[in-house]
Protein backbone atom coordinates (compact mmCIF):
# COMPACT_ATOMS: atom_id res chain seq x y z
CA UNK A 1 0.00 0.00 0.00
CA UNK A 2 2.78 2.46 0.96
CA UNK A 3 4.68 1.77 -2.25
CA UNK A 4 1.52 2.46 -4.29
CA UNK A 5 1.01 5.75 -2.45
CA UNK A 6 4.62 6.68 -3.22
CA UNK A 7 4.02 5.93 -6.88
CA UNK A 8 0.79 7.94 -6.92
CA UNK A 9 2.19 11.01 -5.24
CA UNK A 10 5.63 10.82 -6.86
CA UNK A 11 7.46 10.41 -3.55
CA UNK A 12 6.92 12.22 -0.30
CA UNK A 13 8.73 14.48 2.12
CA UNK A 14 10.20 12.77 5.15
CA UNK A 15 8.94 14.07 8.48
CA UNK A 16 11.05 15.23 11.42
CA UNK A 17 14.38 17.00 11.68
CA UNK A 18 17.24 16.21 9.32
CA UNK A 19 19.75 13.97 11.12
CA UNK A 20 22.17 13.14 8.29
CA UNK A 21 23.36 14.76 5.09
CA UNK A 22 24.59 12.72 2.12
CA UNK A 23 26.32 14.75 -0.58
CA UNK A 24 27.21 13.20 -3.91
CA UNK A 25 29.86 15.24 -5.71
CA UNK A 26 29.91 15.97 -9.42
CA UNK A 27 29.56 18.68 -12.03
CA UNK A 28 26.15 20.02 -13.11
CA UNK A 29 25.12 19.89 -16.75
CA UNK A 30 24.22 17.14 -19.19
CA UNK A 31 27.66 17.21 -20.77
CA UNK A 32 29.13 15.84 -17.53
CA UNK A 33 26.51 13.20 -16.73
CA UNK A 34 28.52 10.09 -17.61
CA UNK A 35 32.01 11.37 -16.81
CA UNK A 36 34.26 9.87 -14.14
CA UNK A 37 34.01 12.97 -11.99
CA UNK A 38 30.26 12.44 -11.58
CA UNK A 39 30.42 9.11 -9.76
CA UNK A 40 29.06 10.80 -6.63
CA UNK A 41 26.04 12.12 -8.51
CA UNK A 42 25.43 8.67 -10.00
CA UNK A 43 25.48 7.04 -6.56
CA UNK A 44 22.95 9.52 -5.19
CA UNK A 45 20.76 9.03 -8.26
CA UNK A 46 20.76 5.29 -7.63
CA UNK A 47 19.79 5.72 -3.97
CA UNK A 48 17.00 8.08 -5.03
CA UNK A 49 15.66 5.47 -7.45
CA UNK A 50 15.90 2.68 -4.89
CA UNK A 51 14.33 4.67 -2.05
CA UNK A 52 11.78 6.31 -4.35
CA UNK A 53 12.02 9.95 -3.32
CA UNK A 54 12.23 13.15 -5.35
CA UNK A 55 15.22 15.47 -5.72
CA UNK A 56 13.55 18.44 -7.36
CA UNK A 57 13.99 21.16 -4.73
CA UNK A 58 16.73 23.71 -5.29
CA UNK A 59 18.21 24.73 -1.95
CA UNK A 60 21.74 25.43 -0.75
CA UNK A 61 22.58 25.83 -4.45
CA UNK A 62 21.92 22.10 -4.79
CA UNK A 63 19.27 19.70 -5.94
CA UNK A 64 17.85 18.32 -2.70
CA UNK A 65 15.60 15.55 -1.54
CA UNK A 66 15.07 13.65 1.68
CA UNK A 67 13.85 10.30 2.88
CA UNK A 68 13.95 8.02 5.92
CA UNK A 69 16.83 5.54 6.16
CA UNK A 70 17.36 3.38 9.24
CA UNK A 71 14.75 5.47 11.04
CA UNK A 72 16.61 8.72 10.38
CA UNK A 73 15.71 11.60 8.12
CA UNK A 74 18.48 11.98 5.55
CA UNK A 75 18.94 14.96 3.26
CA UNK A 76 20.58 14.17 -0.08
CA UNK A 77 22.43 16.86 -2.02
CA UNK A 78 23.73 17.19 -5.56
CA UNK A 79 25.54 20.56 -5.65
CA UNK A 80 24.67 22.70 -8.66
CA UNK A 81 28.04 24.46 -8.50
CA UNK A 82 31.10 23.01 -10.16
CA UNK A 83 33.20 20.47 -8.31
CA UNK A 84 35.81 22.82 -6.87
CA UNK A 85 33.05 25.02 -5.36
CA UNK A 86 30.78 22.25 -4.10
CA UNK A 87 31.99 22.73 -0.54
CA UNK A 88 29.96 25.92 -0.33
CA UNK A 89 26.75 23.94 -0.84
CA UNK A 90 27.67 21.26 1.69
CA UNK A 91 28.77 23.82 4.29
CA UNK A 92 25.55 25.84 3.94
CA UNK A 93 23.36 22.76 4.41
CA UNK A 94 25.40 21.66 7.43
CA UNK A 95 25.09 25.08 9.04
CA UNK A 96 21.35 25.36 8.35
CA UNK A 97 20.50 21.97 9.86
CA UNK A 98 23.33 22.03 12.44
CA UNK A 99 24.69 18.71 11.18
CA UNK A 100 28.25 17.89 12.30
CA UNK A 101 30.85 16.41 9.92
CA UNK A 102 30.52 12.93 11.41
CA UNK A 103 26.90 12.88 10.19
CA UNK A 104 27.71 14.33 6.77
CA UNK A 105 28.57 11.59 4.28
CA UNK A 106 30.44 12.55 1.11
CA UNK A 107 30.45 10.35 -2.00
CA UNK A 108 33.01 11.09 -4.67
CA UNK A 109 35.23 9.68 -7.41
CA UNK A 110 38.76 8.47 -6.76
CA UNK A 111 41.37 8.18 -9.51
CA UNK A 112 43.69 6.28 -7.17
CA UNK A 113 41.35 3.29 -7.13
CA UNK A 114 40.70 0.89 -9.97
CA UNK A 115 37.31 1.33 -11.61
CA UNK A 116 34.64 -0.38 -9.57
CA UNK A 117 36.52 -0.51 -6.26
CA UNK A 118 35.30 1.27 -3.12
CA UNK A 119 37.15 2.78 -0.21
CA UNK A 120 35.18 3.89 2.84
CA UNK A 121 36.79 5.99 5.55
CA UNK A 122 35.61 7.81 8.68
CA UNK A 123 37.94 10.76 8.07
CA UNK A 124 41.15 11.73 6.30
CA UNK A 125 42.70 13.90 3.63
CA UNK A 126 41.04 14.98 0.40
CA UNK A 127 43.21 12.59 -1.66
CA UNK A 128 43.58 15.28 -4.30
CA UNK A 129 39.85 15.35 -5.07
CA UNK A 130 38.87 19.00 -5.64
CA UNK A 131 35.36 18.80 -4.20
CA UNK A 132 36.50 17.10 -1.02
CA UNK A 133 39.36 19.57 -0.84
CA UNK A 134 36.91 22.47 -0.92
CA UNK A 135 34.70 20.92 1.76
CA UNK A 136 37.63 20.43 4.13
CA UNK A 137 38.94 23.94 3.43
CA UNK A 138 35.61 25.70 4.06
CA UNK A 139 34.66 23.74 7.17
CA UNK A 140 38.11 23.35 8.67
CA UNK A 141 37.29 19.71 9.38
CA UNK A 142 38.34 16.41 7.83
CA UNK A 143 36.24 13.99 9.90
CA UNK A 144 33.61 13.42 7.22
CA UNK A 145 32.64 9.81 6.53
CA UNK A 146 33.35 9.32 2.86
CA UNK A 147 32.59 6.74 0.20
CA UNK A 148 35.24 6.89 -2.52
CA UNK A 149 34.34 5.26 -5.82
CA UNK A 150 37.20 4.12 -8.02
CA UNK A 151 37.19 5.48 -11.57
CA UNK A 152 40.64 4.31 -12.62
CA UNK A 153 44.08 5.83 -12.95
CA UNK A 154 45.23 8.02 -15.83
CA UNK A 155 46.24 5.85 -18.80
CA UNK A 156 49.60 7.67 -19.05
CA UNK A 157 51.41 10.17 -16.76
CA UNK A 158 51.45 13.02 -19.29
CA UNK A 159 47.67 13.21 -19.47
CA UNK A 160 46.15 16.10 -17.53
CA UNK A 161 44.14 14.93 -14.54
CA UNK A 162 41.27 17.27 -15.45
CA UNK A 163 41.04 15.70 -18.92
CA UNK A 164 40.92 12.24 -17.39
CA UNK A 165 38.23 12.86 -14.75
CA UNK A 166 36.07 14.70 -17.29
CA UNK A 167 36.34 11.88 -19.81
CA UNK A 168 33.44 9.50 -20.31
CA UNK A 169 33.43 5.98 -19.00
CA UNK A 170 33.77 3.24 -21.59
CA UNK A 171 31.15 0.52 -21.92
CA UNK A 172 33.45 -1.93 -20.15
CA UNK A 173 34.14 0.52 -17.32
CA UNK A 174 30.43 1.21 -16.91
CA UNK A 175 29.85 -2.51 -16.33
CA UNK A 176 32.37 -2.35 -13.49
CA UNK A 177 30.96 0.87 -12.06
CA UNK A 178 27.33 -0.24 -11.78
CA UNK A 179 27.92 -2.82 -9.01
CA UNK A 180 30.21 -0.32 -7.27
CA UNK A 181 27.37 2.22 -7.21
CA UNK A 182 25.05 -0.42 -5.77
CA UNK A 183 27.61 -1.19 -3.08
CA UNK A 184 28.06 2.52 -2.38
CA UNK A 185 24.30 2.85 -1.86
CA UNK A 186 24.33 -0.05 0.58
CA UNK A 187 27.35 1.42 2.37
CA UNK A 188 25.53 4.73 2.87
CA UNK A 189 22.63 2.89 4.49
CA UNK A 190 25.01 1.08 6.81
CA UNK A 191 26.78 4.30 7.79
CA UNK A 192 23.48 6.05 8.55
CA UNK A 193 22.51 3.02 10.65
CA UNK A 194 25.69 3.52 12.69
CA UNK A 195 27.70 0.67 11.20
CA UNK A 196 30.55 2.33 9.32
CA UNK A 197 32.96 -0.32 10.58
CA UNK A 198 30.77 -2.97 9.00
CA UNK A 199 30.64 -1.01 5.74
CA UNK A 200 34.42 -0.71 5.66
CA UNK A 201 34.86 -4.40 6.36
CA UNK A 202 32.35 -5.39 3.69
CA UNK A 203 33.20 -3.05 0.83
CA UNK A 204 36.77 -1.82 1.13
CA UNK A 205 38.71 -3.55 -1.64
Amino acid sequence: MISRLKDFFGGYQAAGAVEYIVAGLGNPGREYETTRHNAGFLAVDLIREQERFDMKRLKFRSLCGDTIIAGKRVLFLKPSMYMNKSGECVRDAMQFYKIPPERTIIIFDDVNLDTGRLRIRQKGSDGGQKGMQNIIYLTGRDDFPRVRIGVGKKPHPDMKLADWVLSRLTKEETKLLIPALENAAQAVRMIVAGNIEGAMGKFNG
